[in-house]
């Protein structure tokens, strides 16, 4: 059943419940009224106690077995101790425990419904006789008030229908404009399915939970468009950063090849130039392909996350000691900076991250400061309370330039002539920010030449307390 058939039938529901509850409620407080108002009427229409004794004593009371006349519908039944009756008016009713109750004195008054011989049904009122062990029954016909009971039975049917009817039309209407921001919003999935375009837009009005959904949605459409956008530019970006290198490493491929196809040697010299600028376009498309494959990467799992570690799953954090990472990552690139000096002061500090990624940003950190450092210049690492510098003596990034370092495949304009994919110091920013973190560069405190990488993770100097086994 579509959801408006469900919130129409809910609606009809409801209605019906109410209805029926007050509708049964209605009837048996107007037949408890009834009620009383006829055992009124009873109490004001007593027999005198010497009417009774007379028309016993004279044989006037009729044998059980001998309907009385009865012109006003009414009955009046004697009743002694024993349980026997005689009729003077009317029909003979069943006799009670409650009747001989009182005509043994034992109570004062009885009010219940008995049944006649034919069937039909009389509220009786009994009281007693003084002095004689005698009661008398007065007794009227229940169809004065069935009549009124089934009029009211009738009425409230037929305005209990007439009320879930018009609920459940109400129900579907207000389903219909309850629902028209859902159909909206069911509209724009569908073609964004069909066209996959991520513009659509709903139009939001109030803060009601569909207001909420629309702007939740136009939120998920709103990313998945800028997601595609980044996506498409990393594409451009890496299909123009292969495209030099991967020209050069064809023009050089094809000067081997002519040379062989020919028999005309290139001259030993040029043969080993080839080689090694071939050789050193390969590491860059290797360097490119690996910095690629690091940023899409999924994010890290937390520690103590369950379930196995599949290939090109993220790694899984664990506590490690940032000092122990960034003097491992400063022998690491010291052989590439074989003219430089490279010193460390390095305190001790602990973090929560991934550490093959953390080693790779600071080793980023590392080459990034040896490539525009000069001859025999020097590297300063200095890690104190959680904040990890790497200085170069360089000739600094200027400011203009630096809210751009950390963007994918951006490179000043005076280092596009060196090495590099332009993708190191985004893959810093993506791990450091991973790992709740932060690194920025920046100009020397001190005014002096360089450039100082300044990376900082929450942590603590000490190592948290190992957790016990299981």
């Amino acid at each position: 059943m579509p959801l408006r058939g469900r919130l129409a039938l809910l609606a009809a529901a409801t209605v019906a419940l109410a209805v029926a509850a007050c509708a049964v409620a209605c009837w048996f407080l107007v037949r408890a009224q009834l009620l009383g108002s006829l055992d009124d009427s009873l109490r004001d229409n007593s027999v005198s106690p010497s009417t009774v004794v007379d028309r016993v004593q004279s044989g006037q009371c009729a044998p059980p077995d001998q309907p009385a006349p009865n012109p006003f519908g009414a009955t009046v039944q004697v009743v002694d101790t024993s349980g026997s009756s005689c009729v003077i008016v009317g029909r003979k009713l069943d006799v009670t425990d409650s009747d001989v109750r009182v005509a043994d004195q034992r109570r004062g008054e009885s009010l219940h419904t008995a049944r006649a011989a034919n069937g039909t049904e009389y509220r009786v009122r009994t009281t007693p006789v003084a002095g004689t062990g005698l009661a008398v029954s007065v007794a009227r016909p229940m169809a004065e008030i069935e009549e009124s009971l089934r009029n009211l039975a009738l009425i409230l049917t037929l305005v209990g229908g007439a009320g879930v009817l018009g609920a459940a039309g109400a129900g579907v209407a207000l389903a219909r404009a309850g629902l028209r921001p859902v159909d909206r919003l069911t509209e724009a999935v569908e073609h964004i399915a069909r066209t996959e375009d991520l513009a659509v837009r709903i139009p939001t009005d109030g803060h009601d939970e569909i207001a909420r959904l629309s702007r939740s949605f136009n939120a998920m459409t709103e990313a998945l468009a800028s997601s595609r956008e980044l996506q498409q530019q990393l594409i451009a970006d890496a299909g123009h950063e292969l495209r030099t290198p991967l020209t050069s490493l064809r023009t050089n491929i094809d000067l081997l090849v002519r040379s062989e196809e020919t028999g005309r040697a290139l001259p030993e010299k040029d043969r080993r130039e080839l080689l090694s600028s071939v050789q050193a376009q390969m590491a860059e498309l290797a360097e490119l392909i690996g910095d690629l494959q690091e940023l899409s990467r999924p994010q890290a799992m937390p520690e103590g996350a369950e379930g196995p570690q599949e290939p090109g799953a993220p790694a899984r954090t664990e506590v490690v000691g940032l000092h122990v990472i960034a003097e491992r990552a400063v022998e690491r690139v010291r052989p590439r900076g074989p003219r430089l000096t490279l010193t460390t002061e390095l305190a001790p500090w602990y973090v929560r991250a991934e550490p093959a990624a953390l080693e790779r940003s600071v080793v980023n950190l590392l080459d990034n400061a040896i490539k525009f450092s000069p001859e025999n210049g020097t590297v300063h690492t200095v890690l104190r309370n959680g904040e990890l510098t790497v200085r170069d003596e360089g000739p600094g990034v200027p400011a203009d330039e630096l809210p751009h370092v950390f963007d994918r495949f951006w490179r000043s304009p005076s280092a596009r002539s060196l090495p590099g994919s332009g993708l190191g110091l985004s893959i810093v920013a993506r791990t450091v920010r991973q790992s709740g973190g932060e690194v920025r560069l920046q100009q020397p405190a001190d005014g002096g030449p360089g450039t100082e990488a300044v990376l900082r993770l929450p942590g603590a100097p000490t190592p948290p307390p190992a957790e016990p086994p299981g």
